[in-house]
């Protein structure tokens, strides 16, 4: 093998490792008796520290609104109070196509763009977003962007949407009662809900 090759396999096998810590540590969040802002919270850290992106907002559903949970920017005022119409902006199309969508490079120009006074990162170049899922159901929105043009990775892409569908379990972790959880017959659970098909 080449010294190119094993250069490139061993850049490959680093970033595999990275990815893996990274969802380790989704995972921990997970687990823990914390409250879900603290778990978003955590959860936005880390994916901009893994990304090396300048922005990572997630948006929940609330009825036909996406509702601003968590950021890393310092608008903590905008939190739970920045609002949008499901037919509004990038990451309206998302929710309301539950597609990925990556743009490189002026992301402020594009059609189904919306801007926000509030949010310094509708100046931003490069969008990546992917739909949260919970239960196969799209319940929100995470958007992470660079204020520089950035070609967006197939890797990328497949990261955010796993971590969007880690946001989404978190979600419904939150909805169950620590008590519950404990007095639950988890082997029962699982009986009841039938065999697997072959």
């Amino acid at each position: 093998m080449d010294v190119a090759k094993a250069r490139d396999l061993l850049a490959t096998l680093e970033r595999t490792e990275q990815q893996l810590r990274l969802f380790q540590k989704i995972s921990r969040f997970m687990v823990r008796e914390m409250s879900l802002q603290e778990v978003l919270q955590g959860i936005v850290s880390l994916v901009v520290e893994f990304m090396k992106c300048d922005s990572c907002l997630v948006y929940l559903i609330d009825n036909d609104e996406l509702v601003l949970c968590a950021s890393n920017s310092p608008h903590p005022d905008q939190i739970g109070r920045l609002r949008l119409k499901l037919s509004e902006g990038l990451t309206g199309w998302v929710a309301r196509e539950r597609r990925v969508l990556a743009i490189s490079r002026e992301a402020y120009k594009d059609p189904r763009f919306k801007a926000f006074r509030e949010l310094p990162e509708d100046t931003y170049e490069a969008f990546l977003s992917a739909p949260v899922i919970a239960r196969n159901r799209v319940v929100g929105v995470i958007n992470v962007q660079h204020k520089d043009p950035h070609q967006h990775t197939g890797a990328e892409m497949e990261l955010l949407t796993t971590v969007g569908e880690l946001v989404g379990c978190a979600l419904v972790l939150a909805r169950m009662d620590p008590e519950a959880v404990e007095r639950a017959n988890h082997v029962e659970l699982v009986l009841a809900s039938g065999t697997p098909r072959r």
